[in-house]
Order: structure tokens, then C-alpha cells, then sequence
């Protein structure tokens, strides 16, 4: 398996490469890795690059690399899930899960029902998170963590932006009741952003906002799904690369 490691300023500071710190140390420290060792460096906005170790020490890692290349592994739609965040741990396993799946972007949202907002702390391992699995899956691409905003708030945003000005896009509900994902999967447009509530769900004044919205509601199934599987289910129906 090929050893990746991200260089936020990999197109800049190419062709000599100093990996930061953190990944210097887990390359030296864990990986053990010795002048002459391949690696793939990428910057976490679709670049890679080949790149070999010229020089190593307890702190530093130094690289020599190609030219850097836009290579895109990111899926098909751009997707946005305003999610409730789960428990931490279970948090952590659901961020991870979803960069391998190729969603665009997280916006933590607390609702009526939230316990606990997630801490600024939690948003910091989050992102870390982050980079691991693009480093795992060979995503070239961050999944972007917005700032915690409540869902009056994101509801009153506009609607998740096109990529390209010919293109349409539309605000879902994940909700019981709403149309069968699977069915109207095929039909949606490129551009995608999803409502997925809290532990015991939206409240009537929250999914009343949604539809009051234009919002289209959802159902993932027969079954009450927690927050992180219903995540899962909305990237893996909609992201069919």
C-alpha cells in the first residue's frame, strides 16, 4: 500500500517538500520510513504527487517530489449532510465512514432536541479524522467541517450552491413518511444537501420549517436508524460513482 501524506501547500512549496509536523512525525516516528522510500503526497484540494524521502531526522521529513497533478476521485454529486453529530465515539467512526464515501461537506447542526452541542474540540479530532481516511482511501479532496450552527439558522441559508451555472440543486429531509430514497435517487440532481435530525428525531416546528422550505422529505426505510447509520444510507444511495 502506497504511503500518503498531506501537504496543504504541496503545489507551492513543490519540488522540496517538508511534511508538517504531525505527519513528519507519524512517518518517522511510526512508519519508520528511510531516505529513498516512495510516498504520495497530496494537499487535500485535488493534487497529488510522487514524491521520494531525501532526508529524515527525529522531527523532520523531507521530500523530493514530481510534479503535482489534479486527480479526482470525488463522487459524482456534490452532497452537504446538516446533521445532528452523534455521540463522540460514535461521531468519530460516522466522519470517517463518510469521507471514504465522498461526501462534500458536514454542517453540525443543533436542533430543538440537541443535548449537548459538540465542543470546538471535537470539530479539531473531527478534522484530523479527515485527513487519516483521505489518506487511507486515497481521497484527494477534504470533506469540509462547517462551523456548529442551529437549524434556524442553516434553514434561513441559501440552498447548497451549483457547480456550474447550468446546474440545479435541492434541499432533502431524511423523515418518515417522505418519498422512497431509493426510487427518486436516480432522478436527483448533482448538487445535494440533506437534513438528518437528532437522537429522537425532528421536532413538529422543525420538519413543518423544512417543507415550509420547499425542502423534499426522505425515508430511509421501515426501521428507526441512528443518526451515523442514517448518514451512511444517504451517501451510499445518492454518491453511485
Amino acid at each position: 500500500m502506497t504511503r500518503r501524506y498531506y501537504v496543504p501547500d504541496l503545489v507551492t512549496q513543490h519540488p522540496l517538500i517538508q511534511l508538517p509536523a504531525e505527519e513528519a512525525a507519524h512517518a518517522v516516528k511510526v512508519m519508520r520510513l528511510r531516505v529513498g522510500d516512495a510516498v504520495e503526497l497530496f494537499d487535500g484540494r485535488g493534487y497529488q504527487a510522487a514524491a521520494t524521502v531525501t532526508a529524515v531526522d527525529r522531527r523532520q521529513c523531507e521530500c523530493q517530489s514530481e510534479s503535482p497533478q489534479r486527480v479526482n476521485r470525488e463522487a459524482s454529486r456534490h452532497l452537504e449532510l446538516a446533521i445532528a453529530l452523534p455521540k463522540p465515539e460514535r461521531c468519530k467512526e460516522m466522519i470517517e465512514r463518510l469521507t471514504e464515501l465522498g461526501i462534500a461537506s458536514i454542517v453540525p447542526l443543533t436542533f430543538e432536541r440537541t443535548q449537548r452541542p459538540p465542543s470546538s474540540s471535537l470539530i479539531g479530532k473531527l478534522e484530523r479524522i479527515v485527513i487519516e481516511a483521505c489518506k487511507q482511501s486515497s481521497r484527494n479532496q477534504l470533506m469540509t467541517i462547517a462551523p456548529v450552527v442551529s437549524f434556524a439558522q442553516w434553514i434561513d441559508q441559501p440552498a447548497v450552491p451549483r457547480l456550474a451555472p447550468n446546474e440545479t440543486s435541492l434541499r432533502l429531509v431524511a423523515m418518515p413518511g417522505g418519498g422512497p430514497l431509493g426510487e427518486m435517487s436516480a432522478s436527483m440532481p448533482a448538487n445535494l444537501s440533506c437534513v438528518i435530525g437528532p437522537e429522537g428525531g425532528l421536532t413538529d416546528h422543525e420538519l413543518n420549517a423544512c417543507l415550509d422550505a420547499g425542502m423534499q422529505p426522505i425515508d430511509l426505510g421501515k426501521r428507526i436508524l441512528r443518526i451515523e447509520t442514517a448518514a451512511c444510507v444517504v451517501a451510499a444511495r445518492l454518491l453511485d460513482d
